[in-house]
């Protein structure tokens, strides 16, 4: 293991758990090749650590992972690195790290939180440092979980299908803070649709920025958007990619960013640029 990021004593050590990059994000294949969901499976755990470690009530955050790549990169961004035992599934892995670790206070945390602020996490990490033993925050459908505390005890991770129920059934308190950041891990496209609305972190709008295609548009009419690329490429694009992206009304030379599937259809439309969460 590597030496952990150097923060308060007192504070949650926060564990992530990151499996196979090039296996990850599967129901973005229609959207992003293999290589590009492994390069954002990364960004959006680099931006995710970035964010923990800059929460006032974090004391380290730790990486556990059999990936090479996952590693270096949680490495060079400060976080400690544990080995991953040689067992199956996410919970086994996050009970492993939270063994490793051996601190009072341990708190799992989702490694796809691309629009996370630290602000957020800390207000939550206050309400669960006040609010008992063992807490969670559901995600933004209410029925996975992002983040799991416990201090003083057995971190007991059930995440997986209607996690947040079964964290709940399990003696869980459930944190009613609104926290839009935190509350929004990436497996679909409307979740990452949500999380640009949000600002999603200099990383992962790096590598959005590279896959999705700057356009202009031409017109919106009859329920179809006219985009014209910067290579002069026209591309058509139902009002539904736009809506998904939180457009309701687009205007003549507005700059937006296509995403297309592997049928070559425009999907999602958004900001050209991507702000970074403060």
């Amino acid at each position: 293991m590597s030496p952990p990021s150097q923060a308060p004593t007192h504070g949650a050590h926060v564990v992530l758990a990151v499996k196979d990059p090039l296996q990850a994000k599967s129901r973005l294949a229609g959207v992003f090749a293999a290589e590009h969901r492994a390069q954002l499976t990364l960004a959006m755990l680099t931006d995710t650590i970035a964010a923990a470690r800059r929460s006032a009530e974090v004391a380290a955050v730790h990486v556990v992972t059999r990936d090479s790549a996952v590693a270096e990169e949680a490495a060079r961004r400060g976080a400690g690195v544990i080995a991953d035992p040689p067992t199956e599934g996410l919970n086994a892995a996050l009970e492993h790290a939270a063994n490793t670790v051996g601190a009072r206070w341990v708190v799992a945390l989702q490694p796809d939180l691309a629009a996370l602020r630290p602000g957020e996490l800390t207000a939550a990490l206050v309400a669960a440092r006040e609010g008992g033993h063992r807490c969670f925050t559901a995600d933004r459908h209410g029925s996975g979980t992002t983040l799991l505390s416990s201090r003083e005890g057995a971190l007991q991770p059930l995440f997986g299908t209607d996690s947040a129920a079964r964290h709940a059934h399990s003696g869980g308190l459930a944190l009613r803070g609104t926290w839009p950041g935190l509350r929004c891990d990436v497996d679909t496209l409307a979740d990452l649709a949500e999380a640009l609305l949000l600002g999603v972190g200099p990383a992962t709008g790096a590598v959005l920025g590279a896959v999705g295609t700057p356009a202009t548009v031409v017109e919106q009419t009859g329920g179809v958007v006219l985009l014209r690329t910067d290579d002069g490429s026209v591309l058509r694009s139902l009002d539904a990619a736009a809506l998904l992206g939180g457009w309701r009304q687009l205007s003549p030379g507005q700059r937006l960013r296509a995403y297309r599937d592997s049928a070559d259809q425009v999907v999602l439309l958004t900001s050209a640029a991507v702000t970074a969460p403060g």
